[in-house]
């Protein structure tokens, strides 16, 4: 049981909701708005400059609230409950429970012992339905369907991110060289809490294989030259109906790919 994954898929994907949701009702600005001192935002802010000194080599978070706690989360959501918080999650006496207990389980000094297996599944058990929640209130504001897996985000290895809410489509403006490996991590979430598969499509290529894991590597190659790469990531459920034909949810990022030094 991947507790540590779970719980860090949960408190990713209430970022992305709460970002959107906020930004949508007070613009760009929405983190002088969003319910926590000033103190605290300052805290974030020392937070992704202590990573950015740590990964001076490597790709930094750069939106703040992943530099939050779980506990600044759980202020957001209550200062702004009544509107579309409360739509996707329901009552607040049952939602303060639940992340309660994840706070409390989520906090540094109790994953100094090892957690009991009750925990572990109470972990699992929680940010399941925390996700199944906002994957199904997405699925209705798009759809009307409450039975298609959707992706909540997908990143690569250079910093370019997809969150639900946005166009499926990344234009990363970003240049390549043949042999350059860029890995891509999707999340996910299933209505009917199914084991999802997920793939990766070029436009040159025709084949494409399904896999458990939602990492997946690309290594750049000789056919991938081009002004126009696009890399299509996919999801499906193992259900023998698909929202797209062959997959459930997808998402393209678009890259240039420079030919070899002469």
């Amino acid at each position: 049981m991947d507790v540590t994954q779970a719980l860090k898929d949960t408190e990713n994907l209430l970022r992305d909701f709460i970002a959107v949701v906020l930004q949508k009702a007070f613009g760009d600005n929405w983190l002088d708005k969003c319910g926590v001192s000033e103190e605290r935002i300052k805290k974030w802010e020392e937070r992704k400059t202590s990573e950015e000194n740590r990964q001076l080599s490597g790709v930094v978070e750069e939106r703040l609230i992943y530099y939050a706690d779980f506990y600044d989360l759980k202020t957001i959501l209550k200062k702004h409950w009544s509107g579309e918080f409360s739509k996707a999650l329901g009552d607040w006496k049952t939602m303060e429970v639940l992340f309660t207990e994840l706070e409390k389980l989520r906090d540094p000094d109790a994953h100094r012992r090892e957690l009991l297996p009750h925990q572990k599944h109470l972990i699992l058990g929680i940010s399941g339905e925390i996700r199944t929640r906002l994957i199904r209130y997405r699925s209705k504001q798009e759809t009307s369907e409450d039975y298609y897996p959707r992706i909540e985000s997908a990143r690569d290895s250079l910093g370019n991110i997809y969150t639900f809410g946005q166009m499926a489509f990344i234009n990363t403006k970003m240049c390549l060289r043949i042999g350059d490996v860029v890995e891509f991590v999707v999340t996910a979430s299933d209505p009917l809490g199914a084991n999802l598969q997920y793939s990766l499509k070029i436009d040159c290529e025709f084949k494409y294989i399904w896999q458990d894991s939602n990492v997946i590597t690309l290594t750049i190659k000789n056919n991938h030259v081009g002004r126009d790469f696009k890399v299509l990531l996919l999801v499906r459920s193992p259900r023998e109906y698909h929202a797209n034909g062959f997959c459930d949810d997808s998402v393209c990022f678009a890259y240039e790919v420079l030919p070899p030094r002469v």
